[in-house]
């Protein structure tokens, strides 16, 4: 840690990504981590090849969020926040990597230990609860705007203190930045308060997708780029829908085969799917999801496949009959 801290004060310019399709503390991570640096005086570029989900727009910085990387930029650092695996910052990858210096802060359990410097800590609620200890270290003052992004990076990736990631420091943390001026309640309605009519109906489809196989124990719920077309919304607004597959009765792993749009197709002319993979706590998502070159969580992972829907499903339940 001691390096890192080091190392950041010397740092000038640096980019910051997180993965594709992001979460709330896949952005929690990026503005805070933005807000932290701009504190100190560095100059910052914040990364994130995907759209910012609307719920998550209201955190300070995200105006700030591009999803374009400028090649003939040069930066002394790169930090790669919530990324199991470095190429999951999607098609920056490449110019990224070539940064003189790399740190990686992530919490899966899959992490590959890329970077020239990690702080990797698997038992951690989330990125953001490793932040909050780095910004300790740093001397960082916590101001409000910071402390409601990781406040909602910690809300959200512990499901609102429902999954089993919830720690004893993900509540000791939470109280802190609610002390410190954040408001929970602006963080709970903007993350689950308030829906477009669209998404709305998009969980009508998703909901009527459902398949159960393994004798109930896991559930296939499908969303097809026609579904959001006909419901007018974005990939973003597919975040979430997976776990009401995973709250029905006897289910033990819960997946979601979404279609990614058509500037993802890979040139052998499959359609690309990315798999969700959500578990009761008795199967870990994260070794299925590491064969077939994903990662994740014991009970949150997932994956990317080139395949017809069909063959995604029969692998599926392949898969659920050796449960």
């Amino acid at each position: 840690m001691k390096r890192i801290i080091n190392h950041l004060k010397n740092s000038r310019r640096l980019v910051l990504a997180t993965h594709i399709n992001p979460d709330g503390d896949a952005i929690g991570s990026l503005t805070a981590m933005g807000l932290a640096l701009a504190a100190l005086g560095k100059e910052t570029t914040l990364y994130c090849a995907s759209p910012i989900p609307a719920v998550y727009r209201f955190l300070t910085g995200t105006t700030r969020i591009t999803g374009q990387y400028d090649p003939s930029e040069s930066y002394d650092t790169a930090i790669i926040l919530d990324c199991g695996d470095f190429e999951r910052v999607g098609p920056a990858y490449a110019n990224i990597k070539e940064t003189a210096t790399i740190i990686n802060i992530d919490h899966h359990d899959t992490n590959t230990g890329f970077g020239d410097f990690q702080i990797v800590d698997t038992a951690a609620s989330a990125t953001a609860e490793i932040l909050y200890r780095l910004f300790k270290a740093l001397d960082v003052a916590i101001l409000p705007d910071m402390a409601t992004s990781i406040y909602t990076g910690i809300f959200t990736d512990t499901g609102s203190f429902r999954f089993s990631n919830t720690n004893r420091a993900a509540f000791a943390i939470c109280e802190e930045m609610v002390a410190s001026g954040m408001d929970p309640y602006t963080v709970a309605q903007n993350v689950y308060g308030t829906y477009s009519l669209g998404r709305i109906k998009l969980l009508n489809l998703a909901l009527d997708s459902i398949e159960l196989a393994a004798g109930g124990k896991v559930s296939i719920m499908t969303l097809t780029r026609e579904m959001l077309a006909e419901t007018r919304t974005q990939p973003e607004d597919i975040d979430g829908l997976i776990n009401y597959a995973r709250r029905i009765e006897d289910v033990k792993l819960a997946v979601l085969l979404q279609e990614l749009e058509n500037g993802s197709q890979p040139a052998n002319g499959k359609p690309r799917f990315h798999v969700s993979l959500r578990s009761d706590g008795g199967v870990d998502v994260a070794e299925i999801a590491a064969t077939f070159g994903g990662g994740g969580h014991k009970e949150a992972a997932g994956f990317n496949i080139d395949s017809p829907l069909g063959d995604i499903r029969a692998q599926i339940v392949r898969l659920a009959e050796k449960l």
